[in-house]
């Protein structure tokens, strides 16, 4: 039995799901999906990677109703890492109109760091990467140097790949229908500590 932490790249996810099967799959159990993936494997951890959202309050409460269910049901196996987003104004270069542009910031590089610190670490004997942003690929390769003896799988969100990921990952592969099918989350989810109850957001079924 092999010890597994997944690093899982938020909104390349999110994006990816919306992108191919739009809200159906968003409320995914990811405790779950990762141990469909390694059934006969020991989940260390689940790192998620993610920032919160600006200016959309809807989509805010959607959000930290999601991460709050995921907190809920998984306790501390789950561990959500917020980088930031970046509100700034650009101007389009042909009439000069001002528009808001956001960024989602921070999270490629909480990921990478969260990579090559476990590896040298020794915190597990795999690695397993759910993201398809080639941004990764130096952190892939510092892990590879300073830990050989730690595994490496990628699994691309829906909709997403990376050659270049592919070229430093043997077998890596897009994350299976199948498994996110059946890896939802109770369509309401109670922290029995706290005595609140998150439910599926009306639009994402």
């Amino acid at each position: 039995m092999a010890r597994v932490i997944a690093y899982i790249d938020g909104f390349n996810l999110y994006y990816g799901l919306r992108a191919k099967y739009r809200r159906r799959y968003l409320w995914l159990d990811l405790e779950h999906l990762i141990q469909r993936l390694r059934r006969n494997d020991e989940i260390v951890a689940i790192k998620y990677f993610t920032a919160l959202v600006l200016d959309d309050d809807a989509a805010v409460l959607r959000q930290q109703n999601y991460l709050n269910a995921l907190k809920a049901h998984s306790g501390e196996k789950i561990d959500i890492v917020l980088g930031r987003y970046q509100r700034s104004e650009v101007a389009c270069p042909h009439c000069g109109h001002q528009r808001v542009k956001y960024e989602e910031k921070e999270t490629d590089v909480n990921i990478a760091v969260s990579i090559v610190a476990d590896t040298a670490a020794q915190a597990s004997d795999i690695a397993l990467i759910v993201s398809a942003d080639s941004d990764l690929c130096p952190a892939i390769r510092m892990a590879r140097s300073v830990g050989t003896r730690r595994g490496m799988i990628a699994v691309f969100p829906p909709a997403r790949s990376s050659f270049e990921i592919r070229s430093l990952i043997r077998g890596a592969f897009t994350l299976p229908l199948e498994h996110i099918r059946n890896s939802l989350l109770p369509d309401e989810v109670t922290d029995q500590a706290a005595g609140r109850t998150f439910k599926r957001p009306a639009n994402w079924c």
